[in-house]
Parts: structure tokens; C-alpha cells; sequence
């Protein structure tokens, strides 16, 4: 920059200079050289602008069931083990329900409106066992009554059965959120409870209604398709005996596959001939 003459320079443009500097950054002098006024100040860096940190809120945690000095966290192995006490401790089918209903140890239970236990006849020799309550069921705390049931009342009916001559439960007993399937830990938590509730009931007919109910009771990996209309021989605590079991498709597959209603009419004809070979009666409740 040119040397400035101080009788040049009016007072309008020293302060428009000045002004000029303190845009640039000039904030001190560093010479008597009016041409030097000062240097810019290397500019510190913007501060970072940083939220202030949130308090972390922490997960809920998981209800537990006190047990003595414990707690059992729902679906762990402790819960599971805690299912098979309880479960073998019931002696009537009334027992069963009163301590499967006050069990926390399955997570369904936080979100499931009430316990669907079970319906029909307990006096029955046929019991069948579907996978887990609906909207439906879960309203009404009856398994099958929704449309699935609707379809079930007439597939029994087609060999002269009814809610009257049959008993139906459950694998779980409480409706999974948005009516999924339960997953392989709610399976293992309810499993001590069914097969508690299958030795009480003591059928001479076991029927597993879905692919989920097959390969819980069967422990088969094997699906409905290629296991449906076979038998295949249960054991359970406390039955002397194995109890005939056989998977028969879930009312709700075939209302999404009408195409299976022949097969379901052959399944249909194999039951009702084991039942005449066992003279399984047809006692109505009541």
C-alpha cells in the first residue's frame, strides 16, 4: 500500500479505513508507519457448535417375578426352568390355569389383553392344541373363535364333532403383538405349561393345529405339508402311555389356501377312523 499524507486523508476516510481494517481483522498496531497500520489476528477458529449432551434415558426394565431372594427376568433360562416347577406342581386343570395366569415369566403377558387358556369339553378323549390366541381370542379369552374358529366348528363338524365332544387350547397362551407368531423363546417358556395341561387332560388323541404346534410338541423341523394326516406317538410326564398325535393344518392356512381343503378331508377320514379304533366317546359337557 501506498504511503498515506495525513494533510490528504480527511476524516471520512480515516474512518472508512479504519473501518476497512477492523473488516479485515486489524485489531492492533504494530509501527508508527501510517501505511502499516496493524496485522490481521489469524482467526481462531469458530467454536464447534455442540448440543448440549441429553440425559440418556434408560431402557425399561424388563418386570420381573421375585422368587425368595431372586428374580426371574421374562423368557430367560431361569423362567424357563421356573415354567417346568410350576407347571409340574398343578394337579388339576384349574390349578394349571390359576398358575399360568399369575406366571410373568413370558413377555406376551405385558401386551396381551388376557390369558386364553382354553375351551371345550374337558372330559373329552380329543384334544387339540393351535399355536397362539388371536385378536379374536385374545378379546373374548377363547382360542378359535375368530374366523379361524368359524372354519375349525365346520371341519369338526364334517365327522360329527363339536366344541361339545372336543377340548382346544394352546402352545402360548397369550396373543403375540399384531398377531405374529411366537418366537422360539416364548415357545420354550409356554411348552412345561401345554404339555402339563396334555397329561392332565389325559386324551387318547392329540391333534397339533399349525406347523407351530407340530414342532413344539414334536420337536420336528419337518413342515406341515409333509407331516399333515401322519401319527406319530407322544410321551409326556405322568402318562403311562404315548398319546396319538397328529398334525392336521391350521384352519388359517387353509382360509389364505382353499386349494388344501381336499387334503384336510382325508385328514379328516384318518382321525375319525383312529377314533373308532380307540373308541374315543363323544361325551358332551355338561
Amino acid at each position: 500500500m501506498d504511503r498515506i499524507s495525513e494533510a490528504a486523508v480527511q476524516p471520512a476516510e480515516i474512518i472508512a479505513l479504519l473501518k476497512w481494517y477492523q473488516d479485515a481483522g486489524v485489531d492492533e498496531t504494530i509501527g508508527d508507519d501510517p501505511g502499516v497500520l496493524g496485522r490481521p489476528r489469524r482467526a481462531a477458529a469458530a467454536p464447534v457448535q455442540m448440543a448440549p449432551p441429553q440425559p440418556v434415558q434408560p431402557a425399561p426394565a424388563p418386570q420381573v417375578r421375585a422368587v425368595g431372594a431372586a428374580a426371574v427376568l421374562p423368557g430367560s433360562d431361569a423362567a424357563t426352568g421356573d415354567a417346568r416347577r410350576i407347571a409340574a406342581g398343578c394337579n388339576t386343570l384349574e390349578e394349571l390355569a390359576a398358575a399360568l395366569a399369575a406366571f410373568d415369566g413370558c413377555g406376551l403377558k405385558a401386551t396381551a389383553t388376557q390369558m386364553v387358556f382354553a375351551d371345550g369339553n374337558p372330559e373329552s378323549d380329543i384334544m387339540i392344541v393351535g399355536e397362539a390366541p388371536g385378536a379374536e381370542e385374545d378379546r373374548l379369552g377363547k382360542p378359535f373363535v375368530g374366523q379361524s374358529g368359524k372354519l375349525l366348528d365346520r371341519m369338526l363338524a364334517a365327522i360329527g364333532l363339536d366344541r361339545t365332544s372336543v377340548y382346544i387350547s394352546n402352545i402360548v397362551n397369550w396373543r403375540p403383538p399384531g398377531n405374529r407368531q411366537p418366537n422360539a423363546s416364548e415357545i420354550a417358556i409356554s411348552l412345561p405349561f401345554i404339555e402339563r395341561h396334555i397329561a392332565l387332560m389325559r386324551p387318547k388323541i392329540l391333534l397339533c393345529a399349525g406347523g407351530t404346534s407340530a414342532a413344539a410338541l414334536l420337536a420336528t423341523r419337518e413342515g406341515i405339508t409333509r407331516i399333515h394326516g401322519r401319527w406319530y406317538d407322544r410321551s409326556f410326564p405322568d402318562l403311562a402311555a404315548p398319546v396319538p398325535t397328529m398334525p392336521i393344518y391350521h384352519p388359517a392356512f387353509i382360509l389364505r389356501q382353499p386349494g388344501m381343503k381336499r387334503d384336510v378331508w382325508r385328514d379328516l377320514l384318518v382321525l375319525k377312523h383312529r377314533m373308532t379304533e380307540l373308541g374315543c366317546g363323544v361325551t358332551s359337557a355338561g
